[in-house]
């Protein structure tokens, strides 16, 4: 059975940091992984990140602030974000996705994602 468990969405200011993590497990080799949001008021989703053997790929609006990266020994993947703007207020969910690495295939491709966790970024 795959199980994603994700972590670290909080609260933060304009500019401020977090780190979102993602344990997953039950899923075989071969899968990219990566990062999708889903953001208010119209629940629309977006691609976020992704990541195969190291090689990462971004959406425009997030490069030059969040980074994605995976513990393979520890079955983890990781999303650091800087610079948090307001817009960036969403729920996260990280993905598995099998086939072309690439944050679209993430969002419309996934083929198992998690609960998610929550990121608000406010004054």
């Amino acid at each position: 059975q795959v199980n994603f468990v994700e972590s670290g969405g909080d609260s933060v200011q304009p500019g401020g940091s977090l780190r979102l993590s993602c344990v997953v497990s039950g899923l075989t080799h071969g899968f990219c992984m990566g990062w999708f949001r889903q953001v208010p008021p119209y629940n629309e989703r977006e691609g976020v990140a992704a990541i195969d053997n190291g090689a990462a790929t971004y959406a425009d609006f997030v490069k030059g602030r969040f980074t994605i990266s995976q513990d393979n020994a520890k079955n983890t993947l990781y999303l650091e974000m800087t610079d948090l703007k307001s817009e960036d207020t969403a729920m996260y969910y990280c993905a598995a996705v099998y086939g072309r690495c690439d944050v679209n295939n993430i969002l419309t491709g996934a083929s198992y994602w998690g609960q998610g966790t929550q990121v608000t970024v406010s004054a």
